[in-house]
């Protein structure tokens, strides 16, 4: 029986992946590589994580987003040079095909529980046995859309992760609702492209990073701000740097924690495409929405209690994200029900475990259980570490380390 099978082949199932390979523990990995950045974030978005900070993490540190950018020519910088999503993704096939050449791009259609472990059943039918199945699934699973907006056809109302290529909404009116930076970077994005777009978000303001002036921080600044893979200041740093910790608090307080820290807002980068350019309206709720005349009328309630109605031709959520496990219908019924879970999210051990045993949530999942860094690429080093070394553990004899397969990358 194989040891381990990886779901998901985005940032965390590669780094994992790559942690497994170089320690000898058995395991296959299906998914399409970097599906969530290659087909469901904007063409043209930049990240707002820091280059140090935009790793896929192999356990030697062999292949940094700096040195795929060195070797291809790519003008790179730690911090205050925005990456762009193409370079990101560039770096993660060329991860792929350096780091896990194992990789089998090929879906997932369902997880089993048996007397053992898992069945994991393939498209085209082939089966896979395994004693721990490791979920690291993208984001894409938990499109979150306001009930609201939810029942009106996909023709006058999608989700931002639908949303490769604005080109389509040239000329068109649209509504972005949100105040995060996917809502951000698709309004400058859908602005540049000659749509005819307005933000509408229940925010009172919009919130972007500050723009870093290139100047060397002071000591006290650095003391008073110190910095971090998620952001300056001491609490983003202790969510960067001890998620094993995090894990520790209350569970009342993790959750209240997740859902209101690192709220909504845009990279610095973005302010000047989307300030003074997009038409606002801020500080609104939508009452309800309905299609009228081939467009979408939108009846708005204002914090003050006024109405206001708007139509547009389309409507974009760009409302982010719920992780909910039932979503997750690839798993049989008979291990969702199995899962415990607060608000949706799955309950972990502090080695990512849940209450179905083998079974690991890592990734935008795990950040109840591990703080707000799990949404981010960043987490993605601590979450490899540690299930390598729980791994490890279960393997009746060490194995031998699995040498790194050397693949040339071609300058672009």
């Amino acid at each position: 029986m194989l040891n381990s099978a990886i779901i998901g082949a985005g940032p965390y199932g590669l780094s994992v992946a790559a942690h497994f390979r170089r320690r000898g523990i058995p395991f296959r990995i299906f998914g399409r590589p970097m599906d969530s950045w290659l087909n469901h974030m904007p063409k043209g978005m930049m990240l707002k994580s820091d280059g140090f900070a935009s790793n896929i993490y192999d356990p030697d540190q062999q292949f940094t987003l700096e040195k795929f950018c060195t070797e291809r020519g790519i003008e790179y910088r730690e911090s205050g040079l925005p990456v762009r999503l193409e370079t990101f993704n560039a770096y993660g096939l060329a991860f792929r095909e350096r780091m896990v050449p194992e990789l089998e791009e090929k879906q997932v259609e369902s997880v089993e529980r048996t007397a053992d472990g898992f069945e994991v059943r393939l498209e085209g039918g082939e089966t896979v046995t395994a004693q721990n199945v490791v979920l690291a699934v993208g984001i894409t699973h938990f499109n979150f859309v306001p009930e609201r907006l939810a029942g009106l056809p996909e023709q006058y109302v999608t989700h931002s992760a639908s949303h490769r290529e604005v080109e389509p909404f040239r000329g068109r009116s649209v509504a972005v609702i949100g105040a995060g930076a996917s809502a951000l970077d698709l309004a400058g994005l859908l602005h540049e492209a000659g749509a005819k777009v307005q933000i509408i978000s229940r925010s009172p303001e919009l919130k972007f990073h500050s723009d870093p002036t290139g100047k060397p921080r002071t000591l006290w600044q650095t003391l008073r701000h110190p910095g971090s893979g998620l952001g300056p200041g001491w609490r983003s740093r202790f969510f960067a740097n001890a998620p094993w910790a995090f894990h520790f608090l209350p569970e009342s307080l993790r959750l209240e924690v997740v859902q209101r820290a690192l709220g909504p807002s845009g990279g610095y980068f973005i302010k000047s495409k989307v300030v003074g350019k997009v038409p606002l309206l801020l500080g609104y709720n939508i009452d309800g929405a309905e299609v009228k005349d081939g467009n979408v009328r939108l009846y708005l309630r204002s914090q003050d209690g006024s109405a206001r109605d708007v139509e547009f031709e389309h409507v974009i959520a760009a409302t982010g994200y719920v992780v909910d496990v039932e979503k997750l219908k690839f798993l049989s019924k008979g291990i969702r029900s199995q899962v415990k879970t607060a608000q949706g999210s799955p309950v972990l051990s502090s080695s990512f475990e849940s209450s179905v045993p083998n079974l690991y949530f890592i990734g935008v999942a795990s950040a109840n259980s591990f703080g707000p860094v799990m949404r981010f690429a960043y987490g993605a080093s601590f979450a490899a570490r540690r299930l390598t070394e729980t791994m490890e553990k279960t393997l009746a004899h060490g194995a031998e380390p699995v040498p790194v397969r050397s693949v040339a990358t071609t300058a672009k």
